[in-house]
Order: structure tokens, then C-alpha cells, then sequence
């Protein structure tokens, strides 16, 4: 039984970092919203990735977007009072063959114009540079205003933020219900919490397919897990936020001398949890140590793993719903949606408020899957 309702202009589905983002956003533009997360803001995978604030090696399609959260990022402790450690520290993307090098050249030549500033690094530089580097690497591509920061900060202090804007937030508060009577949304709740909203905003993350089915948009996502480990506090050796071109394993080093590392795949534990296998965390590390000989004997002191929705032509949801009036999708980042969320978050509240974005974001309209159904 419905115990008290609410009715409000937007109700954001979902507290990682593109829903609190878009609930910022809004809230910046003056209208009503209240954000449902079902366990804790910036507890799933907006806060358990790994935390690279990158630019270099988004799809061509994602480049205006990124182009915009890097402006953001750049203001990020204005924004949401804290910097989150966020360190535009340079991200080195490593080739480890001739061909990989081909790609990284090939990446740059077809990226220019966007303001990645991209610098090819060919074996002798990148030795002088970055001496400790493992053998295995034959070259890079390196981009100076890339970085990283701590997800286990910024991503609630997004929340934060928009809830002392005026965002009404529900913390461990599950969607049981949602309806559409032609005009509004009617949202019940675990709690018998009931939402009545013109907007609804699906950015329930791994989970958002099972929203968007029940519009009559229903899209093949999957669920990964990537794995991450973490190691003792070393002396500070790595400056920077390293890549692998064709895949595998990426690491920084935390404020704190910690190693971050992740790659390789997990396993759901059920549909909230997921672990890394004793298998995946061998192959990180014996993918890590190739490229970073220093840290053969360092201790992992932690692993971790989350759940991500990934599409097969590894571009998100993003935009109006081609079915249901004032239902907007924003999901299935795999990957991006640390450093796009917050302008992603913005192109959301922009569609609420105009009906459309000032960044383009045609290439991921729902209806790619769904306009054959």
C-alpha cells in the first residue's frame, strides 16, 4: 500500500554517476527531480571502476561527448566541492607490436580537431620518458590532459552535491512499479514510496534494459565484470594513466603510492554481485608485470569486481525514448561512463528541459536496435 506520494517534474532511475550527474544538472536549471537508487549513490559501477578520466581511445562518435566532461572535469571541485583526486596526469596508451603502433598513428590522424593534443612515442623516447616501462612495449600514443581519479569520491559527491542543490534523493529505495498514463509517470517503490513525474530519466545502469523492455524497446545488453586489483602503497614511480591498445590491462598510481590495475573478466555472484576469479586476477598481473617489471613482487592487498551493461557495438543508449513521451535512456557505457557522466548528465537535462542536446548524440539513439522489431 501506497504510504505517501510525491509528484515531481523528472524522476531519475538510478544513483551512479550519470544519474546524479543529470540530477545536478537539472536541479542547476531549476527544475524538480527526485533520484531513486536501490542501494547507495555511486555503489555500483560508477564507483568500483577504475577510475581513468580519459578522452583518448573513445569511439569517434563519443569524442564531442568526452570533449564536454573534460570541461567539466576541469571544474570538478566547483562543481561538487571536493576534487575527488582527480589529476590530469597524462594518459600513456602502449603499443606492443607494429601494428598496434599502426593503430595508435592511424587513431590520431583520424582524431584531429578534437583537442587531444595526441604525441606518438616511438621505443627510444618512450625508454627515455618512462625507463620503467617493461620491454614488451615498443611504442605509445600519449595524451597530456588525460587522467584519473578516485570513483569512490567523485561519484557520491555527485549525489551530494545535487541533493544540496535541491534534488530530493531515496537511498535503498527499489522501483517495484512503472506506469505511463499517456501524460505522467507513476513510480512505486519498495517503501511504498509513489512518484508522479512528466520525466522519467533511465540510467539504472546494467539493470536499464529491463526499464526500457517494459516501454517496448527492448536492446541485446550484456553484463560484464571487469576486474580490478589494488597493491600495498609503493614509492612513487608512474606518473601518468597507462593503456594497451587492442585491450588487456590499464594501471595508475594512486596519491596514496597505491597501484590501481584492472583487466580481464569476472563472475556474477547474482544479479548485485560479481568477483573476480582467482584465473582473471593471474592474467592482470601477469599482463601488468610485462609492462611494469617493478611491480613483479609488490602485494595486492585487494580485488574487486562490478557489473557493467555492455552493447555489441560498444556505444551506450543515450537519448528520447521512440516509444514513450518524457522517457529518456542514458546506458550501457561499458567503460566510458566515469569520465562522459557528467556531461552526459547535462545532454540529459538539456533533452528534459529543450527536447534536445546541445553535443551530438544521434549515433546512440535507442532505435538502432530497436527500429526492426
Amino acid at each position: 500500500m501506497t504510504q505517501h506520494a510525491q509528484t515531481t517534474e523528472v524522476v531519475i532511475v538510478g544513483g551512479g554517476i550519470v544519474g546524479s550527474a543529470a540530477a545536478l544538472a537539472l536541479r542547476k536549471m531549476n527544475i524538480a527531480v527526485t533520484l531513486l537508487e536501490r542501494d547507495l549513490c555511486g555503489s555500483h559501477s560508477s564507483g568500483v571502476n577504475y577510475g581513468g578520466v580519459r578522452r583518448q581511445g573513445r569511439t569517434i562518435a563519443q569524442l564531442p561527448l568526452a570533449a564536454r566532461s573534460h570541461e567539466i572535469w576541469g571544474r570538478l571541485k566547483n562543481l561538487i566541492g571536493i576534487d575527488g583526486e582527480y589529476i590530469r596526469s597524462g594518459h600513456l596508451k602502449l603499443a606492443r607490436s607494429e601494428s598496434d603502433l599502426a593503430s595508435l598513428e592511424n587513431y590520431r590522424n583520424n582524431t584531429h580537431g578534437f583537442g587531444m593534443d595526441l604525441r606518438m612515442l616511438g621505443a627510444a623516447e618512450l625508454r627515455k620518458q618512462y625507463p620503467w616501462l617493461g620491454v614488451r612495449a615498443v611504442g605509445g600514443s600519449l595524451c597530456p590532459e588525460d587522467g584519473h581519479a578516485n570513483p569512490r569520491l567523485v561519484s557520491p559527491a555527485f549525489a551530494a552535491a545535487a541533493a544540496q542543490a535541491g534534488a530530493i534523493i531515496h537511498e535503498r529505495t527499489c522501483v517495484e512499479e512503472i506506469q505511463h498514463d499517456g501524460e505522467r509517470f507513476h513510480v512505486l517503490t519498495n517503501n511504498g514510496l509513489e512518484i508522479k513525474s512528466r520525466f522519467l530519466l533511465n540510467c539504472a545502469g546494467a539493470w536499464a534494459v529491463n526499464i526500457a523492455k517494459q516501454f517496448g524497446e527492448s536492446v541485446p545488453m550484456q553484463s560484464i565484470h571487469p576486474v580490478m586489483v589494488v597493491t600495498e602503497p609503493l614509492p612513487a614511480f608512474m606518473n601518468l594513466s597507462l593503456g594497451v591498445e587492442g585491450g588487456g590491462v590499464y594501471a595508475r598510481q594512486a596519491p596514496s603510492g597505491n597501484c590501481v590495475i584492472g583487466g580481464s573478466r569476472g563472475y556474477a555472484l547474482d544479479d548485485k554481485r560479481a568477483r573476480p576469479s582467482r584465473a582473471a586476477i593471474d592474467l592482470v598481473l601477469q599482463q601488468t608485470v610485462e609492462l611494469l617489471p617493478s611491480l613483479r613482487h609488490a602485494h595486492i592487498i585487494r580485488s574487486w569486481s562490478g557489473t557493467e551493461g555492455d552493447l555489441p557495438d560498444r556505444q551506450p543508449v543515450i537519448g528520447l525514448s521512440r516509444t514513450t513521451q518524457g522517457l529518456i535512456h542514458a546506458f550501457g557505457f561499458a567503460g566510458a561512463g566515469f569520465q562522459t557522466g557528467p556531461a552526459v548528465g547535462e545532454v540529459l537535462a538539456e533533452l528534459v528541459r529543450d527536447g534536445k542536446s546541445t553535443t551530438p548524440i544521434d549515433a546512440f539513439g535507442i532505435e538502432r536496435y530497436t527500429q526492426h522489431l
